[in-house]
């Protein structure tokens, strides 16, 4: 990968793309001692904002504003919303390292991050559906939450199964459909998923798995298998992509995905560019494979990371172990590490259980874990992960016994 241009006091640093990643990015560069100017570029009208309340805080009305707790003026971070990129040109001519391009005009820079994050797939043919992704999403489709509204969600993963508890709790009558044989498919295996299955119906939701959707019509939802769901409002979560077309033709090289190909320091292919947050496809030596994550705190970890690699810091290349949450009907659900396909999958309580864990095992390595209301076994359970413990399954498979006093021999 490229190697970064030269820093200095008069150096521009343009980060475009105005989320958790971008803004971490500007506030660590100046909190550890960047001279030069950074100007923070976004596409929303709004000042960076936290996106997992959306689905929570905001859905249930706790608040109108997810808002990052950075002050950018006094962080001297030139912020410029409402200004889609459109492209980049690497050769800004003299003076400056490249120029990107906006729907508002041109910004050069001496070093650029790409942190333009992701965007959330479309269902074909479900163009009268809503999308939640943005806080202007989040607030309208607030607005429309009233008991007895029967909403009809389609997909049962993370951000499906958080929208039907706030839908639920402001009294709407909800369906989730979802296409795989249980919820969080691709994510987590079907046994797993299954065992959150009765937490819909718990709720008051109604599950319909193993089915997808043919038509999004006036009133209705068609499934695939032929049967009509009525629908006042309907809501897709179905995963999301890089929110990368707008690099076509720069040189930026992006995965079939269309992920950004980085190294471990984060640089791109051009010179002077990094790229971080969920539009990454970085290189997990921990993993044995490239990496996109969609997650907050990857954006966080990467936002810093990049800011690390601006400030020519000599900071270990970026490998975190993944940690995300979710909390849905009542319940929180903490993830860490990254399991494959091939893993042993060790039940640490039963599903029946307040609060149980799975673990994922490759020769005796926890890998990683799922845990539902059990913090102590995340926390713990991380910490293994980070260190490649080797574990006795027959004690790590006791709720009773603590994690860390599961380690082999």
């Amino acid at each position: 990968m490229a190697e970064l241009s030269g820093t200095g006091r008069t150096d521009r640093v343009v980060v475009v793309g105005a989320g958790l990643a971008g803004a971490q990015c500007a506030a660590v560069l100046r909190r550890d001692g960047w001279q030069g100017w950074i100007t923070l570029v976004g596409e929303e009208p709004h000042a960076p904002y936290d996106r997992p309340p959306l689905s929570k805080d905001v859905l249930l009305g706790k608040t109108d504003s997810t808002a990052l707790d950075l002050d950018f003026g006094q962080l001297e971070v030139e912020l410029l919303t409402g200004r889609r990129a459109t492209g980049l040109t690497p050769d800004g001519g003299p003076g400056t390292a490249g120029t990107l391009h906006t729907d508002a005009g041109d910004v050069r820079y001496d070093a650029l991050l790409i942190a333009t994050g992701s965007e959330p797939r479309v269902l074909p043919g479900a163009e009268r559906a809503h999308l939640l992704h943005t806080l202007d999403d989040a607030l309208a489709l607030r607005a429309l939450l009233r008991p007895g509204l029967r909403l009809v969600l389609v997909g049962a993963g993370w951000i499906g199964a958080e929208v039907a508890t706030a839908a639920r709790a402001a009294g709407c009558e909800v369906t989730v459909v979802e296409a795989g044989p249980a919820p969080v498919p691709g994510a987590l295996p079907t046994e797993v998923g299954r065992a959150m299955a009765g937490w819909y119906a718990e709720a008051g939701t109604v599950l319909r798995c193993g089915t997808g959707v043919a038509a999004v019509e006036p009133g209705a939802v068609l499934l695939a298998d032929g049967s009509r769901l009525p629908a006042d409002e309907v809501v897709v979560g179905i995963g999301a992509r890089p929110a990368t077309g707008w690099l076509a033709g720069t040189g930026v090289a992006l995965d079939a995905a269309g992920a950004v190909l980085v190294d471990e320091r984060l640089r791109t292919t051009v010179p002077g560019v990094l790229a971080a947050g969920d539009c990454v496809g970085y290189p997990s030596a921990r993993s044995g494979t490239r990496l996109t994550v969609q997650h907050w705190d990857h954006a966080l970890q990467s936002g810093e990371a990049a800011a690390a690699t601006l400030l020519g810091t000599d900071a270990p290349p970026y490998d975190p172990v993944q940690y995300f949450w979710s909390e849905q009907f009542g319940r929180m659900v903490q993830y860490a590490g990254r399991h494959g396909a091939d893993d042993e999958l060790l039940w640490r309580g039963s599903p029946d259980d307040a609060g149980w864990t799975v673990l994922w095992l490759r020769d005796g390595v926890l890998r990683a874990l799922l845990a539902v209301d059990r913090p102590r076994d995340l926390t713990q359970g991380r910490r293994l992960v980070e260190r490649g413990a080797v574990l006795d399954p027959a004690r790590a498979a006791d709720p009773a016994v603590p994690l860390k006093s599961a380690v082999a021999g």
